[in-house]
This record gives C-alpha cells, structure tokens and sequence, in this order.
C-alpha cells in the first residue's frame, strides 16, 4: 500500500494585535497562535468587559449630576459638546435618562443624536460602553435605533470625547415627551412606551443654590438625594459630627436618614415632609453646604456620640452600583 503524504497546514498570517477582530471564545484566535482566543488574544478583552470601572464618569464635567441622571433622576436631558466637530448632518447630541423602548441612542430623522444614561450595559465600565454607543451613533442612518453591544476593549471613553471644559447643564423634565417631537406621527409601540414611562415618573427637581442635589416627591414624604464628590470616609465622619451636634437637618421635620453609595460617589438623603418643596429647601441646603465644608476641614478625633452616629449612618447605606 502506498504510504499517505503526511498533510500539512497553510501557515496563517500572523496579525498585529491592533487588527485582531473579535472571534468567539473557543474558536481559533485569528492572530495564528494555534491557541483558541479565549487562551490568547481574548483574555484581554475579557479582563476589560468584566473589570468594574468604580467611578467611570470621574474626570468628565459634573461628574455628581452623570451619577444623579444614571441612578436618581427619572426624566431629564443634557446637550453635550464633543472635543470634535460634529459629523455633517449631525446637529447635536444629547444624553437623556432613559430613551423609548429602552434604546441605547437613537438618530432622529433629523440627524440629531440621543444617548440614553440608564441602559443596562455589557461591561464594567459604563463610560466606554456610551461611548461606543455615541460613536456608532453619529455615523447611523437618519431615524435609526442604536443597538446594544459589547464595546471593543481597546475603544475610546466619553472622557475622551466629550469636551472637558464644555458645560453639562441637566434640563429636569416631568415626562418623556422630549422623546417625540411629533407625537402625532409616533408609532403605537413608542405612545405605549411613553404612556409607560410617564406613568412611573416620579417628580422631581434640580436645586439650583448647590451642585448635583436633587429634590423629588413620593406618595408618603418628600426626598432630597445629593451626590457629592468627597471621599467616602471623610465625608461620612464630617456627617457624623453634623448629625451628633443636632446640626445634619435642612429645616424643622426634615431628617438625615442615610446615603446611598453610587459609581464611587456617596450621596446622602433626608427626609422632607410632603409639604416640603424644592424652593423651600434651596436655603437650608445651601447652609448645610457651609456647615459640611467646616465639618469636612475638621481633623480631630472623632468623639464617642459622633463614632456612633457614623456607625448609624453607615448600617443605613445602600449600594446602587
């Protein structure tokens, strides 16, 4: 019998990392190892998608309000400035809370671009993940949807985007009719949507007198939410002193009741009778701003009534992200 000529393989070319696509995880990776991507070339990309970027909107202007618009804020809308000039066709971009039917940006028929904050998204830096959103955006066809996607590991963050001394302005809204500026021409899904969301929105309002603070009113009692930007450690001690020398309130009835702890921010909240609204805690608040500044220049140790306060305000803090 005739000896069978041993069969060989045509040697792949071998790829710069920079050209290497995105394969499934057990196939062969396209850069010729022999080895299955997951192995080689896909470990990378998969530490990216799974490590938590802990404050992914830190560096970008207003960094409290891109947490308050993510976590806290229903209905609200930013007009954004790119470090680039906007694509012929483009006439602007905003980024609103949430956008119908969940998507994660939308191209109006306009040309004009919608980003939505509050998606659920693939990895753990939310920053690279909108930002591939904006950018697949802007090069979309008129009238078109942006799907979801898993962002390329190596892809740009909105750090690297937007404009780092542009503005960021939130426009708080009661509804969502800023998602149809035709409403009469609206297909039945997104009135359905619209209908939906503006059922479940609940008011609320941006205090103009301190950054990133946010009024809303619930069925039982009234909130304010107020992301800042300090360490975590530090600013629970200064609200610790605060609330041991009886001086944490914003005015008679109202109560620090905790914080929530928010992409790498914390963010306090009290109590507020239902009578209470955004205008009449724009005094207080502004006061309890001084009073936090002294509190947080304080290095002294902290006294037994002001450790127990912490402890207290520490066993009511909620993780949101």
């Amino acid at each position: 019998m005739a000896k069978k000529r041993p069969q060989t393989k045509a040697k792949q070319p071998q790829l710069k990392d920079g050209e290497i696509p995105v394969v499934g995880a057990r196939e062969p990776c396209p850069c010729g190892s022999g080895r299955r991507y997951k192995a080689c070339h896909g470990r990378a990309a998969a530490h990216a998608v799974t490590e938590l970027v802990q404050r992914p909107f830190e560096g970008l202007p207003s960094e409290g309000d891109w947490v308050a618009l993510r976590e806290l804020v229903p209905a609200a809308t930013v007009e954004l400035k790119l470090k680039e000039s906007l694509p012929e066709g483009v006439p602007s971009v905003t980024l609103a809370t949430v956008l119908p039917m969940a998507w994660p940006a939308l191209r109006r028929d306009d040309g004009s671009v919608l980003i939505g904050l509050q998606n659920d998204t693939p990895s753990g830096d939310i920053s690279r993940d909108l930002a591939d959103t904006l950018q697949r955006a802007l090069t979309a066809q008129p009238g078109t949807p942006i799907q979801g996607r898993r962002a390329p590991a190596d892809g740009p963050r909105l750090q690297e985007l937007l404009d780092p001394e542009g503005t960021f302005e939130p426009v708080v809204h009661s509804g969502f009719e800023f998602w149809v500026p035709d409403a009469e021409h609206s297909t039945p899904e997104v009135t359905a949507s619209l209908e939906r969301a503006n059922a479940a929105a609940i008011p609320t309002v941006k205090l103009s007198g301190v950054d990133a603070a946010y009024w809303c009113e619930t069925p039982d009692k009234n909130h304010l939410r107020w992301v800042m930007p300090y360490p975590e450690e530090q600013l629970l001690d200064a609200l610790a002193r605060l609330h041991a020398a009886g001086r944490s309130s914003l005015g008679e009835g109202t109560r620090l009741v905790g914080s929530f702890r928010a992409h790498g921010l914390t963010v306090p909240v009290w109590d507020l009778p239902t009578g209470v609204t955004a205008d009449d805690v724009e005094k207080p608040a502004a006061e309890f701003a001084e009073r936090l500044a002294a509190a947080l220049a304080s290095d002294a140790p902290l006294t037994v009534d002001e450790r127990r306060a912490r402890g207290g305000l520490t066993n009511r803090q909620v993780t949101l992200s």
